[in-house]
């Protein structure tokens, strides 16, 4: 948590894809790889593995809806629209996001150490956890002023991190308790 530039510095790629490869393999000893390992490396593996989930954790379906959502000018019904959207989510991702985003407030309460404002985080995990899907990629532009594809791009990106910066910042997000908890403590 007091590590300067957590989640922003790379770790060692090779101690990286031997977290990787250990996880993968369900071996036992990953938490003794851990402890030997550096920080970085093992803030690199958590990056990679939602990097390389099949689908983000907000979904192909959902993400241009934060993304609409996020653009509302009203706060009330921007704080509405993306709540609903936040609870749609299906439930192993919503308790997954709620996890990583306790842990990335966490982090920021250790920003005069380690240089991790809400801001930092959300640039460095926005654009993992919510990105379109290959066919949605695309802003589609006005003939009168054409967007290139570094312009489209930026934009998405900008969109990302805003969205999860708007979560990052919510004091409180409410969830049904009972939701979560049977997730969190199911025994299936």
């Amino acid at each position: 948590m007091e590590e300067v530039g957590i989640y922003r510095v790379s770790g060692v790629a090779t101690d990286i894809q031997a977290l990787k490869a250990a996880f993968d393999a369900n071996n036992k000893d990953v938490s003794v790889m851990m402890s030997e390992m550096d920080v970085n490396a093992i803030a690199g593996t958590l990056k990679l593995y939602f990097r390389e989930l099949p689908e983000p954790l907000f979904t192909d379906e959902l993400y241009p809806n934060f993304a609409g959502g996020i653009a509302l000018s009203d706060s009330v019904a921007k704080e509405s629209c993306m709540l609903n959207l936040l609870l749609s989510l299906p439930e192993p991702n919503l308790v997954t996001f709620l996890f990583l985003l306790d842990h990335l407030k966490r982090v920021a309460e250790n920003e005069s150490i380690n240089k991790m404002s809400l801001h930092n985080l959300a640039t460095v995990f926005g654009p993992t956890l919510l990105r379109p899907s290959e066919k949605d990629s695309k802003i589609p532009t006005n003939p009168t002023q054409p967007i290139t594809m570094s312009d489209s791009w930026s934009l998405e990106v900008m969109s990302q991190v805003q969205v999860l910066l708007y979560f990052l910042q919510l004091e409180t997000i409410p969830t049904p308790d009972s939701k979560r908890q049977s997730i969190l403590f199911s025994t299936e």
